[in-house]
């Protein structure tokens, strides 16, 4: 858990994502990495950081999610910064346990009606973190300034992928999807609960989506080529055509 780094840093995360994908080796894109900061006077200190804050969301990312080496193909076919946002998110959510713990209590809260559900206010937020017990007992315990920045990276996360709409905002709203998002978060559901992921679907859940839209999202999604209704035991289920992430390399080739 990293309490300074909680941002999606998109461009910078595409940038190593494309490295990755031209060299197939951490250490020469570590390399070639710092060679460019170098020239650019980039203090090492926050060049160290930022690589080892992406690259652990890239190295530790669950098969559940597009393989790192396509993510340039799957960000290439993004229609908005938003849309790239949506896709490096759950990145983020699968590696740090932190922002983890948090997202998983706003979609209780989103899914039970809870008012005021997407509250990001420093106050929710910490009342939320205070509630946190570690696996050997001990509480979340860190001095308010750093608890503080924290949440206001957490908010810019949240303002990236769509859920508050600009720097002021602390109460947001479930974004909308854009279609390359909305296959990345299909595909994460499937891939993670296989047999009942259309009762609970992650990806769509870490994105703060209402049970009350998904029925709209998955024949969204079966108006693509990469997903279907399907008869099974009497009715119809959503399955991918073939590989949830088929498509990406369709999109590379593209």
């Amino acid at each position: 858990m990293d309490l300074t780094m909680c941002g999606l840093l998109v461009e910078r995360a595409e940038e190593l994502a494309s490295l990755y994908e031209e060299h197939g080796n951490w250490n020469t894109v570590k390399e070639i990495w710092f060679e460019e900061r170098r020239a650019n006077r980039s203090t090492r200190g926050s060049s160290q950081k930022i690589y080892r804050v992406l690259t652990s969301r890239f190295k530790n990312a669950p098969a559940d999610l597009p393989n790192p080496r396509d993510l340039p193909a799957v960000l290439d076919a993004c229609a908005t910064s938003r849309d790239k946002a949506q896709v490096l998110y759950p990145y983020l959510v699968a590696d740090d346990a932190l922002v983890r713990y948090v997202v998983h209590e706003y979609t209780h809260r989103l899914s039970s009606d809870h008012p005021d559900a997407l509250d990001f206010s420093n106050e929710t937020l910490m009342t939320i973190l205070n509630q946190l017990e570690y696996a050997d007992g001990t509480s979340f315990d860190y001095a308010d300034s750093t608890t503080e920045r924290w949440c206001e990276g957490f908010r810019s996360v949240m303002r990236e992928i769509g859920v508050l709409e600009n720097q002021q905002a602390i109460v947001g709203n479930p974004p909308s999807l854009g279609e390359i998002p909305l296959l990345v978060a299909m595909g994460y559901s499937y891939e993670k609960t296989e047999d009942e992921w259309f009762e609970s679907p992650t990806g769509l859940l870490y994105l703060f989506q209402p049970s009350a839209r998904w029925e709209e999202l998955y024949d969204r999604a079966a108006e693509t080529d990469t997903w279907e209704f399907v008869e099974l035991h009497g009715s119809l289920q959503l399955r991918p055509v073939n590989d949830p992430y088929s498509w990406v390399s369709q999109e590379g080739a593209e």
